[in-house]
């Protein structure tokens, strides 16, 4: 399901967005600080979301790997900024997870040192194309997601608000929250005028999410 003003994914850019994605992909760096960044290759894309929202499910649902992201019950357990691949494959677009803001299980000075890195390397990161920013479904924008739209605004870096866990809404609740989301972020400088409704465990919005991706690249190509 999406809200947006864009024209719709047609069956030809959700196939070709299938196969941009079967390829064999892998983790090929961390890092956990700005100076220790992996080279630039082709065209980065970065998930930022809450902590717990989903980031790791969700790189899983789009590569079809069920454990090429880390996932975890513990909030805060992605600390470092973790670079996937298809190496020796086709390697023009490399998907970045990062820690999860917000609450985490762990101390304000490091939650504080992984929100610096967070910051400097969406201000710096050339090869970025766009950022993907997670909300939950079930909650919508929270005031800690709203200062993070507000950053990526401040500092023009194009993001696209993806909702995940959507399976856990009923049908008119899916269709209500897409659109207060979308509501939420239509007049902000920065966000891309669309919002997908995504769900890790059905399948909810997987090939159109990859479809987007898709476009970016295309765009950026």
């Amino acid at each position: 399901m999406t809200t947006s003003t864009t024209k719709p994914y047609d069956a030809e850019e959700i196939e070709a967005a299938r196969k941009l994605f079967e390829g064999p992909w892998d983790f090929v760096w961390a890092s956990t600080k700005i100076d220790d960044l992996p080279p630039m290759v082709g065209q980065e894309i970065a998930f930022a979301g809450r902590s717990n929202v989903g980031k790791s499910s969700l790189i899983n649902a789009l590569t079809r790997r069920n454990a090429l992201a880390r996932t975890s019950h513990t909030p805060g357990r992605t600390q470092q900024l973790n670079f996937f691949r298809q190496v020796g494959h086709d390697e023009r677009l490399t998907i970045v997870d990062m820690p999860g803001y917000g609450y985490a299980a762990v101390g304000k000075e490091k939650v504080a040192a992984w929100t610096r890195l967070i910051h400097d390397y969406l201000r710096g990161r050339a090869n970025l194309m766009r950022v993907y920013v997670l909300i939950d479904a079930r909650h919508g924008v929270k005031d800690v997601d709203g200062a993070v739209l507000e950053t990526l605004d401040k500092a023009a870096v194009s993001y696209q608000v993806v909702l995940t866990k959507g399976d856990a809404l009923k049908k008119a609740d899916q269709q209500f929250m897409t659109e207060a989301t979308y509501d939420e972020i239509k007049r902000r400088p920065a966000a891309f005028p669309e919002v997908l409704l995504t769900s890790s465990e059905t399948g909810m919005g997987i090939p159109e999410f990859r479809a987007a991706i898709g476009r970016v690249l295309a765009e950026h190509g």
